[in-house]
């Protein structure tokens, strides 16, 4: 049961990332750039991560697991840098299914370092789920669309680096508490959006006119859970199963857009998400097995 747990913790940050997307379509809605709403969600994320660190762990970070976790921030602020960029040029259906690619990414980088090969629930499960994400991206609703070189490229690099940082999430300074490792990982993301994006929300007066209120939010659910949740879950997990577990997002995006945002979900996409479901519950079957034998 213990190991149940750790599983649910990767789920449930999975699916905090999938309440994104619908939130910065509304600040989009409201008038509010790109970088504008990605740099608020950066330093509500810090400052969120750090009250909590105060509060509940006190332990200090040594200067050998700072920089390396500094170093797994910049996956996590790369991956939004890239995806947003390759939304410019390919349309929204199409970007997720190139960012979903980090599924099957995760699991052959989990291969290579360990020197073994997926298990055949995972690879039955990659091959569900990829179906399941071209499905529920609405790729196959029959609408023509353009579509370059680079924003089919930046897509692609979006799924590496999301890839990379559930990787190393469940590797760098594990000893250390959740929040703590959290802490760092959110500081390296601000510090390299600010670089990226410079935060003029501090002097222009958009943040209290209104920037605030999606900025605390996608803060929230798209820094504070999902980095604390993935620190507690993948070193239990392993970093290729984690991955599976990480296609949780896209069924939350697709109902939250339909239920905030009034979009129309086709029989395709409700297909997609039942296969993106079933393709997470695979390797779940040998987990049950597991703990029933040594119950």
């Amino acid at each position: 049961m213990v190991v149940v747990k750790y599983y649910l913790f990767v789920f449930l940050g999975a699916c905090s990332y999938g309440l994104l997307s619908t939130i910065t379509k509304l600040a989009y809605g409201a008038g509010y750039t790109v970088n504008e709403v990605t740099a608020s969600q950066m330093f509500f994320g810090w400052v969120f991560t750090f009250v909590l660190m105060l509060m509940f762990s006190r332990h200090k970070v040594g200067t050998k697991h700072i920089f390396p976790l500094l170093f797994v921030g910049v996956f996590s602020c790369l991956t939004g840098v890239l995806y947003y960029s390759s939304l410019q040029t390919v349309p929204a259906s199409i970007a997720i299914v190139l960012l979903f690619q980090f599924t099957w990414i995760g699991v052959i980088l989990e291969a290579v370092v360990t020197r073994t090969f997926p298990s055949k629930e995972k690879l039955i499960s990659i091959a569900i789920l990829l179906v399941g994400t071209v499905l529920a991206g609405g790729v196959l609703e029959g609408a023509t669309f353009e579509w370059t070189l680079a924003g089919f490229l930046l897509g692609l690099g979006s799924a590496l680096t999301f890839a990379l940082f559930i990787f190393f999430s469940g590797r760098v300074a594990t000893e250390l508490p959740a929040l703590s490792r959290s802490f760092v990982v959110v500081t390296g993301a601000m510090l390299l959006i600010f670089i990226i994006f410079p935060p003029a929300f501090f002097t222009n007066g958009v943040l209290f006119d209104g920037l605030w209120k999606y900025g605390m939010f996608l803060g929230f659910f798209g820094m504070v859970i999902p980095t604390i949740f993935f620190s507690i879950g993948v070193p239990k997990i392993g970093g290729g199963m984690a991955t599976i577990l990480g296609a949780a997002e896209l069924p939350v995006a697709v109902l939250m857009s339909m239920a905030l945002l009034r979009e129309q979900v086709s029989v395709w996409q409700w297909g997609g998400i039942i296969l993106i479901l079933i393709g997470i519950a695979v390797p779940q079957i040998r987990l049950m097995r597991t703990e029933k034998r040594r119950g």
